[in-house]
Formats: C-alpha cells, sequence, structure tokens
C-alpha cells in the first residue's frame, strides 16, 4: 500500500477549496493554520494506545467507551472536540469471532486526535477501494492472516464519524501495567491493519 497525500485529488481540491474560501474573504490562512494546529496538538497514536489500555484494565470504562465512546473519553483527558465540530467516535473491539478494519472510502477521514495524522497508505486510492472489496487480500499484504473462522468488517468512517479498533488484549500481558500494556499497541492496531 501505497500512495502520497500530495497527488491525492482530493486533497488538491480541499486545496482549491481553501483558497475560494480566502479569496472570499471569508477566512484567512493564518484561521485556517489555527484550526489545523488546534486539531493536530496532541494528536499522537499514544492516545489511543491509553485508551486501549484502559479498557484492557478497567471492565466499566471498556463497556462505557464502546457503548458512546465520545462520553467515555474524558475520563482519560481526551475528547473528539477540536477543529469545527466535535466528531461522533465509535470504537470497535476485536473478538476472537470478528476483526474490526478501518477505512474512508471517500477521502482519509480519521481520528487524528486519537491516532496521530493518518499513514500515508490510508489515504491511498489501493487501500479504500480495495479494503472494501478484499479485507482479508489487503490484511494479508500488511502481513496479517486472519482464520477463515474470523469474521471480518469493515467500518467506512465520514466526515461526521470516525472509529477506533480496540484490538483484543494480548496474551500473556496479566501482570503488566496500564503504561506497559499501552506502549505494546501500534497505529496499525487501532486501524486493525496488525495484530497488538
Amino acid at each position: 500500500m501505497s500512495g502520497t497525500h500530495a497527488g491525492n485529488p482530493i486533497a488538491a481540491r480541499v486545496r482549491r477549496l481553501e483558497e475560494r474560501l480566502v479569496a472570499d474573504g471569508l477566512v484567512t490562512d493564518g484561521e485556517l493554520d489555527a484550526v489545523l494546529t488546534s486539531v493536530l496538538r496532541g494528536a499522537s497514536p499514544l492516545n489511543g494506545a491509553r485508551i486501549a489500555a484502559r479498557a484492557w484494565t478497567d471492565p466499566g470504562f471498556r463497556e462505557r467507551l464502546l457503548a458512546d465512546a465520545n462520553a467515555a473519553l474524558p475520563e482519560v483527558g481526551l475528547s473528539m472536540a477540536g477543529g469545527l465540530q466535535e466528531q461522533r467516535l465509535k470504537v470497535v473491539a476485536n473478538t476472537p469471532e470478528t476483526h474490526n478494519v478501518l477505512v474512508c472510502t471517500l477521502c482519509s477521514c480519521y481520528p487524528v486526535a486519537l491516532l496521530g495524522p493518518s499513514p500515508s497508505w490510508y489515504k491511498s486510492e489501493a487501500y479504500r477501494s480495495r479494503v472494501v472489496r478484499e479485507p482479508r487480500a489487503v490484511l494479508a499484504e500488511f502481513g496479517f492472516e486472519l482464520p477463515e473462522t474470523t469474521a471480518v468488517t469493515v467500518w467506512d468512517s465520514s466526515a461526521e464519524s470516525r472509529y477506533m479498533v480496540l484490538p483484543r488484549r494480548p496474551d500473556g500481558t496479566e501482570g503488566l501495567s496500564e503504561d506497559e500494556l499501552a506502549a505494546l499497541v501500534t497505529r496499525e492496531g487501532l486501524i486493525g491493519t496488525a495484530v497488538i
């Protein structure tokens, strides 16, 4: 999976829209930059890792997170607010029977605040179109083979809604602290393209 954001037609379209808004005096480049800075401030895969580790160690938090992620995030000092509007977050848990994987088929919508900037392959047309049609083949290209008995569910993000995968807790980690567990979590695991 490869691809660059600069060559993405949607990125070019967004830039043209930004230029029109600035030209019409509706916003300044500085205001646009301030929104981007606000969105990216503190954005890191470490945030998602903290959420996963807390869910692995605190059954009540896990239950609240899966029921209403936006309401549960403040418990770990996070939120989906920022930018122009709060985005709805749904956290989907991997189980032995079901594996979840994320995509945005229209562009590259993604929970930046929780996972940091998206990887280039996430924005690529190849990933966005193929993971919906043939998720097992795409996961295999990442070196991740699932048993045939495991169902694969693909979650398609939108401008208003974002998703995050809650990976399965690795076996043999019962004695680890929340911080030690968080150190095991990868951005790819939170997207669903890798196992933790």
